[in-house]
């Protein structure tokens, strides 16, 4: 059955075969969500909730699944220019892969259209593939100033919601960092005070940097304090090669986020990315300061990284959510990537059940992000929601749901996408843009880049 659009002035009750409302309880066979305005207003078994508002619209989806849309916590949307590159050699190592490789071959050679083109396409695929909610970090020193600029137009017209962020880094000098900065805070300010009187706007940002290892400790402050001020979160790269560590041990005499934990950074305004190669006292610092983390398993592994020990992160209560680092942007095959690849490191099944995993790729990446009544669906909490194909070869049950998702759906079953009460998916297609001309502009623009590098 096809999907009507939302009417502010009614609910709609949207009734699914299964609703998992939230990632971390039991599904609801025949459930349902009534949905006013841009919220949820409940959730219940379908027949109840249809029996209290019978002036509601109602939207049976038989053969479906709903569950919250997913929150990607950390994207480089400008990677997807990269995807297939011609490369002489492989680099070697993750330092080889950012100084010969990534930096110099990709970063250091984006324009505004080439981030404009590769944000529309990401949007896209983010959409198509259930995701509702992302942080993208740009790090593109020639775009300056105005690249956030560039991106968030795609991110408006594809009705996301974006945090957008530049990553202030003092590799290309004192300058190119101070510009960073202030793009961030323009970018910022310009959401609070221009876009946040428009009520369509879902974007928003928050200030990232590099590593240490490419800022020194006056810089950090000063981001650090300007975060502070802004009242929004510091994110920075944390150790996703051995390279950041073994870098601080010879210059600080100690490890990385120790020496963040020295500066006054590590604690809750503080969200680490990858938390690849972590010592047993980081891993405490992680916990006790309660630094938010994120989790790019593919990307890790696509790189040369390693695993990140984030069962044992969660296990002592860290915040951690479920990112693509621009690598796959269908969130479903970085969760089943985060299913399978700790089960193997850790030589045991019974790790990183789907419940978690799904929990990561919702409320853990909300939390991680610092946003509120995003990543479940509940009352009161914004309707960013999924509608998936539930027709599995096998039976589905209350108790193997979340595992079913987890290992055998992919962007190919989201038949539908809302983000804040509004249809952005609709039986497999995008409500707005033409995914065929983002295409064709993003090859023309990758094609660019390549024949740059």
């Amino acid at each position: 059955m096809g999907l009507s659009p939302v009417d502010p002035a009614v609910g709609i009750i949207l009734c699914p075969d299964w609703l998992l409302a939230d990632a971390e309880t039991e599904p609801i066979q025949a459930g349902a969500v009534r949905i006013v305005d841009n919220t949820v207003d409940a959730v219940g078994l379908g027949s109840a909730l249809i029996a209290r508002h019978p002036e509601d619209d109602v939207i049976d989806l038989p053969d479906r699944i709903i569950l919250p849309g997913f929150v990607n916590a950390h994207v480089h949307m400008y990677g997807l220019l990269a995807h297939g590159i011609p490369l002489d050699a492989a680099p070697k190592g993750f330092w080889s892969f950012l100084k010969d490789f990534w930096w110099p071959k990709v970063e250091d050679r984006l324009d505004h259209e080439m981030v404009a083109a590769a944000a529309d396409w990401a949007c896209t695929e983010m959409l198509r593939s259930g995701t509702t909610t992302f942080l993208d970090i740009l790090e593109a020193p020639n775009t300056l100033p105005e690249g956030l600029e560039a991106q968030a137009g795609a991110v408006e017209r594809s009705g996301l919601r974006g945090i957008l962020s530049f990553e202030c880094t003092e590799r290309s000098g004192a300058a190119v960092a101070a510009a960073g900065l202030k793009e961030n805070v323009r970018f910022i300010e310009t959401c609070r005070h221009v876009r946040g009187n428009k009520t369509t706007s879902l974007l928003s940002g928050l200030i990232s940097i590099h590593t240490l290892f490419t800022c020194s400790d006056d810089f950090i402050h000063e981001v650090f304090n300007q975060a502070l001020d802004l009242n929004v979160l510091l994110h920075a790269h944390c150790n996703e090669g051995i390279h950041e560590g073994e870098w601080c041990e010879a210059n600080y005499g100690h490890r990385t986020l120790e020496h963040y934990e020295h500066l006054g950074v590590a604690g809750p305004n503080f969200l680490a990315s990858q938390v690849v190669h972590l010592s047993a006292t980081e891993q405490r610092i992680l916990s006790d300061r309660n630094v938010r983390c994120s989790h790019m398993p593919m990307a890790n592994a696509e790189v040369g990284g390693g695993v990140a020990p984030i069962p044992e992160l969660r296990g002592a209560g860290v915040t951690v959510g479920l990112g693509s680092d621009g690598y796959v942007n269908d969130l479903y095959e970085v969760a089943r990537s985060a299913f399978l690849i700790h089960k193997a490191r850790l030589q045991d099944p019974g790790v990183m059940d789907a419940h978690q995993v799904l929990a990561m790729a919702t409320t853990g990446g909300s939390e991680a992000l610092g946003l509120e009544r995003v990543g479940r669906l509940a009352p009161g909490w914004s309707a960013d929601l999924q509608v998936i194909d539930s027709r599995f070869p096998t039976p589905t049950t209350t108790a193997n749901l979340a595992e079913q998702v987890v290992l055998f759906r992919n962007g190919q079953h989201v038949e539908s996408v809302m983000v804040a009460g509004k249809w952005r998916v609709r039986n497999g297609e995008l409500v707005t843009g033409d995914p065929d001309a983002q295409r064709a502009h993003l090859q023309q623009q990758a094609l660019r880049l390549w024949s740059a590098a």
